[in-house]
C-alpha cells in the first residue's frame, strides 16, 4: 500500500509539472522558470517559486496570479498555491516587486538614490 501512495504522490508532482509546462510556455521563452519548492498532500498545498527573468519581471503579478487560479481548477487535489519570484525573501501576496525611481530611495550610506548616471 506504501508503494501505492508514493506512486499517487509522483503522479501529483508530474501533473502539477506538466501543469506548469503546457500552461505557461510563456515563462521559458521569455527566460523566466517555474519550480516545484514543495507539495504537502495532506493539506493539498503546493509551493512554486518562478525564477530567471520572473524576478523582477512586471508582470509575475499576474502571472503568479494566474498559476493561483488555474492550478486549483485543474488539479482537485490542490486546494491552495503559494507562489514567489523569491525577491522578497518570502512569499508574496501578489509576487513582484514595487517599483522605486529616482529620488525616492535612500541607499546604505545614507544617500539619495538618484538613478543611474549618464555614460556621457
Amino acid at each position: 500500500m506504501s508503494t501505492e501512495t508514493q506512486n499517487d504522490g509522483d503522479d501529483l508532482e508530474d501533473r502539477v509539472t506538466n501543469f506548469l509546462r503546457r500552461n505557461f510556455p510563456q515563462i521559458q521563452m521569455h527566460g523566466g522558470s517555474a519550480a516545484i519548492q514543495d507539495i504537502d498532500r495532506e493539506s493539498g498545498e503546493v509551493s512554486i517559486a518562478l525564477g530567471g527573468a520572473c524576478s523582477g519581471c512586471g508582470i509575475s503579478p499576474m502571472t503568479i496570479q494566474a498559476i493561483k487560479s488555474r492550478m486549483v481548477k485543474e488539479i482537485p487535489e490542490i486546494e491552495k498555491v503559494n507562489a514567489s519570484t523569491g525577491m522578497d525573501g518570502g512569499e508574496e501576496e501578489m509576487g513582484g516587486m514595487s517599483p522605486s525611481f529616482p529620488g525616492e530611495t535612500v541607499d546604505d550610506d545614507g544617500e539619495v538614490d538618484e538613478g543611474p548616471e549618464a555614460p556621457f
